[in-house]
């Protein structure tokens, strides 16, 4: 299954776990500053888009002697180096696109990031996201999802529609069947996995599932 690894230019979270995440066949791909990130894992990227503001140009120069393939955009445009890197990944037609270093900074840009995993054109693509003991995954309607952790995990569904329906959720310690959800509500935030795999099925709408393992540490 071919995966494409995005990185972003939020901050590099436990660099170690996320090098765990990594797979050998994993295509990557950095939006701007996320070259840093990948740089740092000792990663060289398939290709770097953006304005390129945030990487030095020795940087690029050296990715491009490396024929690291170059993306380059004007910085007055009307889409975020994130977006415009997922879009050239989606033409590249993954079965999965993972975005990593994706939080942290300005809010603005953090839920900005977030939300594009939602956008109708990447429907076909299996949409996530790792940041250090945080991981999510995109549900659209109709999708079964399984999530493996360890008990005690905590899971969390976040619906992204005014409501979703027939959800179910199996594995839990407050299980759901076939509820429905309504954006702007905290129902069903915090659920604990009572094993090591829980079921979320979804029929209408579209919803984030945010996995928090137990080594994370509220500040």
């Amino acid at each position: 299954m071919t995966r494409i690894v995005v990185f972003a230019n939020g901050i590099l979270n436990n660099p170690e776990r996320l090098k765990a995440n990594l797979r050998p066949g994993d295509r990557i791909f950095c939006a701007d500053g996320g070259t840093k990130h990948a740089l740092a894992l000792g990663i060289t990227p398939e290709a770097i888009i953006g304005d390129l503001d945030s990487v030095s140009p020795e940087i690029i120069e050296r990715m491009a002697a490396q024929n690291v393939t170059i993306h380059r955009y004007p910085a007055a445009k009307d889409e975020t180096d994130l977006e415009l890197a997922l879009r050239i990944a989606i033409a590249e037609n993954p079965a999965e696109i993972m975005l990593v270093t994706l939080l942290g900074g300005r809010l603005d840009q953090m839920l900005a990031n977030l939300l594009l995993l939602t956008h109708p054109d990447y429907a076909a693509v299996h949409m996530s996201f790792v940041d250090g003991a945080q991981s999510g995954q995109l549900i659209r309607a109709h999708q079964t999802v399984i999530v493996e952790g360890q008990p005690g995990d905590t899971l969390s569904l976040i619906p992204l529609t005014p409501t979703v329906s027939d959800v179910t959720f199996e594995g839990v310690d407050w299980p759901l069947n076939q509820a429905t959800l309504s954006f702007g509500s905290t129902w069903s935030i915090s659920n604990s996995l009572t094993d090591r795999q829980a079921t979320v099925h979804i029929g209408e709408g579209m919803i984030f599932l945010i996995h928090i393992d137990q080594t994370f540490e509220e500040i």
